[in-house]
Order: structure tokens, then sequence, then C-alpha cells
């Protein structure tokens, strides 16, 4: 008695039209966590000008009076807001990437990722700047 052979399970290749609308995703994916890191960048940047532009102006030691919250706090407020716009950014790209690698396993690795490391460890200096310095 002879017996058919079984199937084997094989991934078919997939076809141009459908690669090149993988690749569309992943640089769409790509245009928004560098949207990400634009947008955390500003903020950073904004915050540390803020209190840089202060403290030069009012002096170091010196603190407007009657205020509900100070230039350092309004500051480190900024740059925080940054720093978390950013881990926002690269927790949703990171879902995104995972999703679409799982559909298609061989797209290319997204260099987005070292920009945001980047980032995120100057947001961290300059927060630590403005919380420590005095």
């Amino acid at each position: 008695m002879e017996t058919t052979p079984k199937p084997t399970a094989t991934i078919a290749p997939v076809n141009t039209q459908t690669r090149l609308a993988f690749e569309r995703t992943r640089v769409a994916y790509d245009r928004t966590m560098m949207a990400w890191i634009r947008t955390a960048t500003s903020l950073i940047s904004f915050g540390f000008a803020v209190y840089k532009f202060f403290q030069i102006e009012l002096g170091i030691n010196k603190a407007p009076p009657n205020l509900f919250i100070g230039v350092r706090e309004f500051s480190v407020l900024i740059v925080a807001a940054g720093i978390v716009a950013l881990l926002l950014g690269a927790t949703d790209h990171w879902h995104n990437m995972r999703s679409l690698r799982a559909q298609e396993p061989t797209l290319r690795r997204s260099l987005s990722g070292i920009l945001t490391a980047c980032i995120f460890a100057l947001g961290v200096l300059i927060l630590l700047a403005v919380v420590f310095r005095k």
C-alpha cells in the first residue's frame, strides 16, 4: 500500500508589488519615527534654550519673585516632555516594525533607532545639566 507524500509547508515567494508595498510601509514608519525625533529634539532644545536664556538674563542665583513655576522647573518639564515624546515614538516604531516584520521577515532593519538612541542620550544629559546645575 503506497501512501502519498504529505505536502510540505513552503513560503510562496512574494511578488514584486507586494515586496514594494512592504518597503513603502517600512519607509513610512521610518518617516514617522523621524518626525518623532524632530519633535523631541525641538522640545529638548527649547527647554534648554529657555533655561540658558534666563540663567544669563537673570543671573545664576536670582529668581523672579512670585512665580507659580520657576524657570528651572519649566525647563525641566519641557526637556522631560521631549524625552517622553521620543520614548513614545520609539515604542510605537518598534511595535510597528515588529508587526511588519512578522508578515515579511526579509525587510531591512531601520537605522532610525541609532539616531533615536543618540538624541535620547543627549536629552538625558541636558535634563541632568538643568536639574543639577546651580
